[in-house]
């Protein structure tokens, strides 16, 4: 809701409009000239004396990031304590699937909640003290490195360089290696089923076996094989 302060005998209070709402004071007249502005109210001994006009600047490369998280079929959602005028305009830039405004700290973690009890695997970003509780709640918490300790312990991932397109290749560097180990266990299974029949002569009354030594061979080759492709991942995560 704010924050409070005593400043020289007097105490200084600077309120989001949900807090003002809460005191009953009526928001002045001229407050919200623009969409992508969040304004806080200041009051001194429970006064309004004026308010201020904040703008977040939008990372140029959030908007990138949301496009490749899209094209890989997650849905972004956008959870935020300011209020609905500049979610919802922040939401319309960058094409995000919703949002929720004028969020308490608490309300987070609800929200996360809400979205697992519907099956939804979710995993959530955030740098502040008050996005710790959801990190703990998501399945996969994700901390900006620039933020709070607490949101930095809390997380399972910790973004060092607060980049928001490296919550994409987050993604894309853990598809590109769950399909590097599928393709080496099919390749290391299909090898043991055909090859181990083989061995223990299935086929020796068609005249077929394996022997020994070609099974070891193979073995071999299988292990370099499923060497090589693994290393073939740095290859596609550079790409």
């Amino acid at each position: 809701m704010g924050i409070e302060a005593n400043l020289n005998e007097k105490e200084i209070s600077i309120l989001s409009p949900g807090g003002l709402k809460q005191k009953g004071i009526e928001q002045p007249e001229g407050a919200f000239k623009t969409e992508d502005e969040t304004v806080v109210f200041v009051l001194s001994d429970e006064k309004l004396i004026g308010f201020i006009a904040l703008a977040d600047e939008i990372r140029e490369e959030s908007k990138e990031a949301i496009d490749t998280l899209k094209k890989q079929g997650i849905k972004v959602l956008m959870a935020t304590g300011d209020n609905e005028i500049v979610a919802k305009a922040v939401s319309e830039t960058l094409g995000l699937d919703g949002y929720y405004a004028e969020v308490m700290p608490e309300d987070k973690q609800k929200i996360i909640k809400n979205l697992q009890g519907k099956g939804e695997f979710v995993a959530m970003t955030g740098d502040g003290v008050n996005d710790a509780p959801a990190l703990a709640q998501a399945d996969v918490g994700i901390a900006v490195g620039s933020g709070t300790d607490v949101a930095a312990e809390t997380a399972d991932i910790i973004l060092v360089n607060s980049n928001p397109k490296d919550i994409a290749n987050l993604i894309l560097f853990g598809t590109a290696t769950y399909r590097k180990m599928m393709q080496n266990i099919w390749w290391a299974a299909g090898y043991n089923i055909v090859a181990v029949p083989l061995a223990a002569g299935v086929l020796a009354g068609v005249g077929i076996i394996l022997s020994p030594a070609i099974g070891a061979a193979l073995m071999s080759l299988s292990t370099v094989i499923v060497a090589l492709n693994a290393q073939l991942l740095k290859r596609q995560i550079k790409s």
